[in-house]
């Protein structure tokens, strides 16, 4: 067949047949010379816009963008070009490809959502081409909600490890608010499940393309094992996420409830191991050679112990690479085993010396945790495990007793926790609590790593886990406590927390005389409180979420007044006794703005929280009139203050020496009486 261009004819039929496509590279004649370099060959499966799609997304946006070699041969405009594309063909497939989301739409189908930027633009789709107006305003929150992730999932090659631990936060945040927003139709279960798959896939790849960049087993120990450790806390951030918001979180959330299990992005969870198996492999080397001497890691061809893993890509795990793996591990430990035989005989002279100070031999431990539970370092330490069982027994006993003696107490007292600074009663006892849990967890888990074959780590493991759990029923019990408390309060009047959005602001004590916002310091503290909480991990029950809410909306307002009813209500402490005639017209048509607190058309109704303009107009004529009290009040009181040492001044002058000083002290003093009178009119009452 001989024709100017290669030629490729598909009939168009409605048969659902996947196609397998012959074509020609040039108009040549086919021979068994020419078969395999002119021939190519392609696949056509379900639809030629999806085959296209995963093509370009798969194999070319990959290599052409990505790859160093070809990206650079690539004129940016085709680049761009070639982004567009893939962008476009996913659209298209998600608006019309009926194989990917068939022709009756709904929200579950999520073929075409690969990654989370799929996901993203989905959402953005909808919101401009939905059939329903109350369909669209749904799509268009979303994509808001989903706005500011959107923008760092799409540059995301261009953050560092540490910067996406940051991410992987704000992911946990903006996700945790699509599932519990309530202004519109909640969002489906199968396509948050899907969405959290797909985050945990991007985030592993993410990791995997960063630590690709580095050789593993030759660069710096410091930097290999700073990058590790981010990868490793970015995957172990997200699992912990997913496990979290799905089997906890939105599982007592009864407007939106998580049903069945919790989802665990497996995917991650076996790339956070084999990371952690990758770092144990580089600290056992690093330990091993910072205690032996040159001379015996030549010996001993520590310089080789890494050729086993020569060919492997050890972030990329799989079922298929995992066999290859764990066979170049076995390797390695046999290389290393006398270099562990001689380093355990080094640390066990080490840790006898120390074995009389519980905290430094918990230290060392710790320290040297990689190489100490590898099988030849532990049966070696057999006795020193022993002592450290022994003292971790104790170490969990004094935090016991500790906890026993001052969990009943109040902040600060001998019998009560250890206080912090800016902290209200419930959130210091969860944070001291929190800090307990944190060191009797740090204990179990290293008896779990170093301990678990001795005889007496189940007892210890079981005493330690009550007392953990005892710690964590008390931190609920402290949270349970305050949220029933909270709640009585919100339903007496009298409480200070019932704020309600058409209260009055403010009110006039006409027996005292004092300025009262209608805004209590309570409400401040839950303020804080309901912050701080959240922060911690808690979820704030909606009766009082609802009222933090409205007091956070009026807050700003509320600390303006405070100021002014604050100033209105110390201001005659401010002024001198005999100046106070001078500012009766201040004082007078501050007083007025204040006893008249009205707002609509004829001044009727009180200013109510609920109309922020009126508010706001308020507000701003409180202060100005405020500020002018303010200002002539430290007018006179300078003035006060100047005339004082004038008279001073004069009384020092010798009369029959200096009597032309005295004239000139004289006419000064009466200088400025005149202009003060100018501008006060006859209230000179201290003249």
């Amino acid at each position: 067949m001989e024709s100017s261009l290669p030629q490729i004819l598909i009939e168009t039929t409605d048969s659902k047949n996947n196609v397998l496509v012959f074509f020609k590279l040039r108009p040549d004649v086919i021979t068994e010379d020419n078969l395999h370099s002119n021939i190519l060959v392609s696949s056509m499966l379900d639809s030629p816009i999806n085959s296209l799609y995963q093509a370009v997304r798969q194999v070319f946006a990959p290599v052409l963008l990505k790859d160093e070699k070809w990206s650079k041969t690539l004129d940016p405009k085709l680049q761009k070009l070639l982004s567009e594309l893939e962008a476009g063909l996913s659209t298209v497939l998600r608006r019309s490809d009926p194989n990917c989301i068939g022709t009756e739409f709904t929200e579950n189908d999520v073929q075409a959502i690969l990654t989370p930027t799929d996901e993203f633009q989905f959402w953005k789709e909808c919101a401009q081409h939905g059939n329903k107006l109350r369909g669209k305003e749904r799509a268009s929150h979303f994509k808001d909600l989903f706005e500011d992730l959107a923008k760092h999932y799409y540059n995301l090659d261009s953050f560092s490890l540490l910067e996406v631990v940051d991410l992987v936060e704000t992911t946990k945040d903006t996700v945790d608010n699509v599932w519990r927003q309530t202004e519109h139709d909640p969002y489906p279960q199968p396509r948050m499940y899907n969405l959290l798959d797909v985050i945990g896939s991007c985030l592993g790849r993410f990791v995997q393309r960063k630590l690709t960049t580095l050789n593993l087993w030759e660069d710096a120990f410091h930097i290999v094992k700073e990058n590790i450790k981010a990868g490793i806390l970015i995957c172990e951030q997200w699992v912990s996420a997913c496990e979290y918001l799905t089997g906890q979180l939105w599982q007592r959330y009864t407007l939106h409830q998580w049903k069945n299990e919790k989802y665990i992005p497996e995917s991650l969870t076996e790339l956070c191991k084999r990371l952690d198996e990758v770092l144990t492999v580089r600290t056992l080397h690093e330990k091993l050679t910072y205690f032996l001497p040159s001379g015996e890691q030549n010996d001993l061809h520590l310089a080789q112990v890494f050729e086993p893993f020569a060919g492997l890509n050890p972030v990329h795990c799989n079922p298929y690479t995992e066999p290859l793996w764990k066979a170049a591990v076995s390797q390695f430990e046999r290389i290393i085993a006398p270099a562990e035989q001689k380093m355990a005989i080094k640390l066990k002279k080490f840790i006898s010396e120390i074995q009389d100070s519980p905290q430094q031999l918990i230290q060392t431990f710790q320290k040297y945790k990689e190489l100490i539970k590898h099988p030849n370092t532990s049966k070696e330490l057999l006795f020193e495990r022993e002592t450290l069982l022994a003292r971790l027994q104790d170490y969990v006993k004094d935090y016991q007793t500790d906890f026993e003696t001052r969990c009943h107490g109040a902040p600060g007292d001998v019998s009560g926790p250890l206080s912090g600074k800016n902290l209200s009663e419930v959130v210091n006892n969860i944070v001291w609590v929190r800090h307990l849990e944190m060191k009797v967890d740090d204990a179990i888990k290293l008896a779990e790593a170093l301990l678990s074959d001795l005889s007496g780590f189940q007892t210890f493991h079981r005493s330690a886990g009550s007392f953990l759990e005892q710690l964590k029923v008390y931190e609920q019990e402290q949270f349970d406590d305050w949220s029933r408390n909270i709640q009585s309060e919100v339903s007496n009047p009298k409480s200070g927390l019932c704020i309600q959005a058409n209260s009055p602001v403010m009110e006039l004590d006409h027996v005292f005389g004092t300025l009262n916002i209608l805004y209590s310091d309570r409400l401040v503290t839950l303020l804080r409180e309901v912050r701080q909480l959240s922060a911690l991990g808690f979820v704030i029950p909606a009766k009082i979420q609802h009222v933090a809410n409205t007091a956070q909306k009026f807050s700003k307002q509320a600390v303006i007044l405070k100021q002014v009813a604050h100033f209105y209500n110390s201001i005659d402490q401010q002024m001198i006794e005999s100046q106070k005639p001078m500012m009766l017209q201040s004082a007078l048509a501050f007083e007025q703005i204040i006893k008249h607190s009205k707002s609509g058309p004829g001044g009727n109704a009180q200013i109510t929280w609920d109309n922020p303009r009126e508010l706001e107009a308020y507000i701003q004529k409180l202060q100005a009139a405020a500020e002018r009290l303010s200002t002539e009040n430290r007018k006179l009181r300078k003035w006060h203050t100047n005339f004082i040492e004038k008279v001073i001044s004069l009384m020092n002058i010798d009369l029959l020496r200096q009597q032309q000083r005295w004239r000139d002290g004289l006419q000064e003093l009466r200088t400025g009486f005149a202009s003060l009178e100018s501008q006060a009119g006859d209230y000179l009452a201290f003249f």
